[in-house]
């Protein structure tokens, strides 16, 4: 039986995560599992002599080749990065590597790497983290914790490097959401304008937040409209069929013998095009991880398309809540299916999601709060336990699912005053309290659940 690790969050000094940072533009499936090894490996590749070792530990072992984490290292390696890599190579250039056993790198030298045997798969667990991975090149060896939503934290003598000491330098810090909505108060700002003042201050060079939200929203349409238009099957061996297009066919039509159908079962078509690319090694954006990319972009685009919008810069105002629901999550939390289950990735995406559709709306931050809690509070406990190690079954409807369940909630929460029995922080808390005591064959292992009992092929 693999070891459980130890809680390892109470190094944690809580911090504003950026918009940027929870919302970034990079490949699919996993943001943990394909955008962080990528990352790492990347990092890397300026130091590699004449070979390169990886080993893979708990989590990464168990489901990263599933997850693309074995291709992710090669793109890293050669140079590329998550956000730029050309998509032609994202399966070609592994496939290159697999075939003659030499691995280009950026400085165009070529040295040998075999994927069967310098990418070493280790089941155990390491203390420090349920996704580890370790890179050796020469006398060099540096080792990293993939935490979700492709963020990485160095190990250093088997823990994880401690952050910088204190709060990001960002005029409102806060702390819990019970910080924010009092931040929210007495300076008569909307969350979106509280993230709006801390992006800026961020910013070295001062640009407008709404600015690069505004390309971050194009990327999350284009990943929309490529899967509203592809057919096929996804990679792998479980032979899935490509069913965001046909979807959105069979809602233009009407049929009396199928319940009938209303404008948030576009949320669910939505959700599953940006899935269905991610699935395939698509451009995506991490929202805040990949297995969970299709909830934020999905009721964005519900709220463009059904909505009556009541703010100047919608798709700022809608991010930018979003992400400060996400860095509370993050911060307190967290948002990796390894560390919490499906309930911090797809549970996270969906509290995220509900409270930028309640800001748009025109909710006042007790509303968004509510909205963010209602829908994290109906994901506490799911799990994540994907079938053959790919992130298909059940991931792609957990999104569709997760999107409808994000409007439902923002409508709930819009219907009432903003008063309500359970606290966002009491949800986000009881998520964390949650996922320790998650067996961890739940815990994106594909060890237990659906993993275990739908044959793989």
């Amino acid at each position: 039986m693999l070891p459980r690790p130890d809680p390892w969050r109470s190094w944690a000094i809580v911090t504003y995560t950026s918009a940027f940072e929870l919302f970034k533009v990079g490949i699919g499936p996993s943001s943990s599992h394909t955008v962080g090894p990528m990352l790492a490996a990347l990092e890397m590749s300026t130091a590699i002599d004449d070979a390169v070792r990886v080993e893979l530990f708990g989590s990464l072992s168990l489901t990263g080749f599933g997850h693309g984490t074995d291709r992710a290292i090669m793109l890293g390696l050669s140079g590329h990065h998550p956000a730029t890599v050309p998509l032609d190579l994202v399966w070609e250039l592994p496939r290159v590597v697999r075939e003659t056993r030499r691995l280009s790198l950026a400085d165009g030298r070529e040295i040998g790497f075999d994927p069967e045997h310098d990418i070493v798969r280790r089941q155990e667990i390491d203390p420090a983290h349920p996704n580890v991975l370790r890179i050796t090149t020469g006398s060099t060896s540096k080792t990293f914790a993939s935490i979700g939503g492709g963020f990485l934290v160095a190990v250093i003598d088997g823990r994880l490097d401690a952050p910088p000491a204190g709060p990001a330098p960002v005029p409102y810090q806060f702390r819990s959401a019970e910080e924010l909505l009092r931040l929210c108060a007495s300076h008569a700002m909307t969350v979106a304008e509280v993230a709006r003042r801390n992006e800026s201050a961020m910013d070295p060079d001062g640009e407008d937040p709404g600015t690069r939200l505004a390309r971050i929203a194009e990327v999350m349409r284009e990943s929309i409209d490529r899967g509203m238009h592809a057919t096929g099957t996804l990679p792998g061996a479980l032979g899935i069929r490509r069913r965001a297009r046909d979807l959105g066919l069979d809602l233009t039509e009407t049929d009396r013998s199928l319940p009938p159908t209303g404008p948030s079962d576009w949320a669910g078509v939505y959700a599953t095009a940006v899935n269905e690319e991610n699935a395939a090694g698509g451009r995506i954006v991490t929202a805040p991880t990949n297995g969970a990319a299709g909830i934020v972009p999905a009721v964005l685009r519900f709220a463009d398309e059904f909505c009556a919008m009541q703010v100047a810069d919608p798709h700022a105002e809608f991010l930018l809540t979003a992400s400060a629901i996400g860095s509370l999550l993050k911060a307190n939390a967290g948002i990796s299916g390894a560390e919490l289950g499906c309930q911090g990735e797809v549970g996270s995406a969906s509290a995220m999601a509900a409270a930028g559709l309640a800001a748009v709306l025109g909710g006042s931050p007790e509303q968004v709060e509510n909205a963010a809690e209602i829908a994290l509070e109906h994901n506490l406990g799911l799990t994540c336990d994907p079938v053959g190690g790919l992130v298909q079954v059940p991931c792609i409807e957990r999104n569709a699912i997760g999107a409808i369940k994000s409007i439902a909630a923002a409508s709930l929460a819009l219907r009432g005053t903003g008063e309500h029995f359970v606290s966002l922080d009491v949800a986000i808390e009881t998520m964390r309290q949650t996922g320790l005591d998650m067996h961890h064959k739940y815990k994106e292992t594909s060890l237990g659940g659906l993993a275990v009992n739908v044959p793989a092929c």
